[in-house]
């Protein structure tokens, strides 16, 4: 095996560390908060750890973790084509590609078998279902990482029990029995698509057969949720972030740039010399958004008439024009970028995002209040939680007036109001101060003797004495 795993033996034999194996789903919005939490065990020496990944993306995985960390590269199936979410069509792809991972299996097996130290504890990404038999039959003890909210949890598995408009009598309204407080039109409830049915069903299973759920959140922001799950739902729940704050200081990431400044950089401190304040917009590397929709965007900024930058896949098309006409007041970025680095720059303001997790808690984190525009799985219940209960954003209405995902064009007039609504309206003022609460929660809980802190040492502590029990 790799450095790391040998230097569990050789570098401290009086007090051997836990050796913590991680391996996340090959998406980048899954892979991103477990490299963090790779760095909070290093860097707090909680445990020596070794990270999964395929050749396809292990270049990107290896600029975010430190040199501590051991990483092995599992061969792909050719026949798959893409290695990761990024490379794949559509939605209806999507469980296709997870059950591809399979394929992995057999290496995946070989390599934990054969960790020197023994594994003590396996950390896997829900879509990765099947490491659960694998961890079983090696006696690992394993954990599920599944990266979302725990109020996204919670509901989820309510819709599962309550089926909310199965009933054709049952109104237009579900509310939530546990949390009266809790409405859904049902058009804003995301229904999962058929060709995840099954792969959700699989999930399900393994995340139950494991030794409990980390939840990317913190005791503070999402108290009840993680209780109620705890107390009817289970496994255990470990909320141990915002584990966008488990570095020192997110500029690391800048790696991935190599050592020059990224334009978007360069631009942002020019906008705060000048006093200007800017929103940021990024709707998520996972899927496409249509051209057509694209240029309801940009019209919809250019008629705002606010600052703005603008992360875009590298292959989504956007008028050039456009980009002419707004130069100096907007920019336009395509490719990955640092969003925590953006998000915590001192001309942002606002952030206009499609509402996956890890934006969520990046903007939270950062004190930055959102306008959200949620489209797929779970975002459209993170834009519920962050406009109803943390009340740190306003909503993106679609055509057809939902506030869930997939509702239709969203028209450049109203893309306007909410970026004008979030930047200068009479919103900003109490989603503003409600932010810097829940980002100074946030730094507190994972700061020592936090609740986050605490919980991911007493996580490894019980897992690992899991493990020496097993062996």
């Amino acid at each position: 095996m790799g450095s790391m795993a040998q230097a569990g033996v050789s570098c401290d034999a009086s007090r051997q560390l836990p050796h913590v194996v991680i391996f996340p789903f090959m998406a980048r919005g899954h892979t991103i908060p477990l490299t963090q939490l790779a760095n909070l065990l290093l860097r707090r020496r909680l445990a020596t750890v070794t990270f999964f990944t395929t050749p396809g993306n292990a270049a990107f995985v290896r600029a975010l973790l430190p040199a501590g960390a051991d990483v092995v590269e599992l061969p792909f199936p050719a026949a798959q084509g893409a290695e990761n979410v990024e490379g794949i069509a559509s939605v209806s792809s999507f469980a296709g590609f997870a059950e591809a991972t399979l394929a992995l299996r057999p290496r995946f097996e070989e390599a934990l078998a054969s960790m020197r130290p023994a594994a003590s504890l396996l950390v896997a990404d829900a879509f990765l279902y099947w490491t659960g038999a694998s961890a079983a039959e090696l006696g690992v003890p394993r954990v599920s990482f599944l990266g979302t909210s725990a109020f996204a949890h919670v509901m989820r598995e309510v819709f599962v029990r309550d089926k909310p408009g199965s009933d054709a009598n049952g109104g237009s309204t579900y509310t939530v029995p546990e949390f009266p407080h809790v409405q859904f039109p049902l058009a804003d409830i995301p229904p999962l698509p058929i060709s995840v049915l099954a792969l959700d069903a699989k999930m399900g299973m393994a995340v139950a057969g494991s030794r409990g759920v980390i939840m990317n959140t913190f005791h503070e922001q999402e108290s009840r949720y993680v209780e109620h799950w705890n107390r009817h739902v289970g496994p255990r729940a470990w909320p141990i972030g915002p584990l966008c704050l488990a570095r020192e200081s997110s500029t690391d990431v800048d790696r991935v740039h190599g050592t020059q400044a990224p334009s978007w950089l360069v631009w942002l401190d020019e906008k705060a010399a000048a006093g200007q304040s800017v929103i940021f917009v990024a709707l998520g590397t996972l899927l496409a958004v249509s051209d057509a929709q694209l240029g309801e965007v940009a019209r919809g900024l250019e008629e705002a008439q606010v600052n703005f930058l603008w992360a875009l896949r590298p292959d989504d098309n956007v008028d050039l024009e456009f980009e002419e006409r707004v130069q100096g007041r907007g920019m336009v970025t395509r490719g990955w970028v640092n969003q925590q680095a953006i998000l915590q720059h001192d001309c942002v303001a606002g952030f206009l995002s499609h509402c996956g997790w890890n934006s969520v808690l990046e903007s939270v984190c950062a004190g930055v209040p959102l306008a959200v525009w949620p489209m797929v799985f779970d975002q459209p219940l993170n834009a519920k939680l962050v406009v109803d209960e943390l009340r740190v954003g306003v909503r993106v209405k679609t055509s057809d007036d939902t506030t869930g995902g997939g509702g239709g064009l969203v028209k450049s007039g109203e893309i306007s109001r909410a970026v004008r609504e979030i930047m200068l309206g009479d919103t900003r003022a109490s989603a503003l101060k409600n932010a810097a609460v829940l980002a100074e929660q946030a730094g507190l809980a994972m700061s020592a003797g936090g609740s986050s802190w605490n919980m991911v040492e007493k996580m490894i502590s019980e897992l690992s004495m899991a493990a020496d029990t097993l062996g």
